[in-house]
């Protein structure tokens, strides 16, 4: 089913209806994850996945700015990845929200949203796609909105970092979604989330919710400042450190202000 009839459906129908392919009924979320949602409508489905240079250059292609504000092409960002599709919807609600004149950013603030190889824990762009906790690390630093493990508080529109292991780090396996919502299926709890993800590309996935061995939500709430991203460090150390060190549930708290 195409993404944008997958959510016009979603507001037919009966809340808590349960199904193999769970609807999102977008009008029970706060107004930021609305827009979460409906910029993720707006993305196209597939194209498949790869985590490699031709998938880096692709997503670099895919965000530009200029005097104006922000271009996002996400056809351009094909084959594409977790991270990066989880950057191009949280870059695509501030492109929304400038058009709708809630949110003014300058030029240089602007120019720190486009991606050009920045390495990990490096920039906007660095934060976000490094091991770990980068997107829960630069909500925290920039103070864009409060980041959560509880499960119950989680809503559709929230960003959220899954972990398949018990490792942070080095040894981790993780996937950059945004939550959907939990549904009962045959019994089984299962977690919808979209993102980019193997082997299709673009779309939106259900698993067991016992795969997931820890999660972290990232709720945006202030997207103004972004601003902010003028004071920060070039680099952050502790997410540049994790491509060859190991962290733990408890630094992660403790870096990202988790409640």
């Amino acid at each position: 089913m195409p993404v944008r009839l997958y959510f016009i459906v979603s507001l037919l129908l009966p809340a808590g209806w349960l199904c193999a392919e769970p609807r999102v009924n977008v009008g029970t979320v706060p107004d930021l994850n609305a827009l979460v949602l409906r910029v993720i409508g707006q993305m196209p489905e597939g194209g498949s996945y790869a985590a490699n240079a031709e998938a880096n250059r692709a997503l670099s292609a895919a965000v530009s700015t200029d005097s104006t504000g922000i271009t996002i092409d996400p056809l351009k960002a094909r084959p594409s990845y977790c991270s990066g599709a989880t950057y191009l919807v949280f870059v695509g609600v501030m492109r929304e929200l400038m058009s709708q004149g809630r949110l003014t950013l300058d030029d240089e603030t602007r120019t720190a949203l486009t991606i050009h190889g920045q390495r990990d824990g490096e920039g906007l762009w660095g934060r976000w796609n490094a091991n770990g906790p980068g997107t829960a690390r630069l909500f925290a630093e920039l103070k864009l909105g409060r980041n959560f493990t509880d499960w119950n508080q989680a809503r559709a529109g929230d960003f959220m970092k899954v972990w398949w292991n018990d490792e942070v780090g080095k040894l981790e396996r993780g996937h950059s979604v945004v939550f959907l919502g939990k549904h009962l299926i045959d019994g089984v709890e299962h977690v919808n989330f979209w993102s980019s993800n193997q082997p299709g590309g673009y779309g939106h996935k259900l698993v067991p919710r016992s795969r997931i061995v820890w999660a972290v939500f990232s709720r945006l709430e202030t997207p103004g400042n972004l601003a902010r991203v003028k004071g920060l460090p070039l680099s952050d150390s502790y997410l540049a450190s994790l491509l060859g060190s190991r962290s733990s549930q408890e630094e992660v708290k403790a870096k990202c202000a988790v409640e």
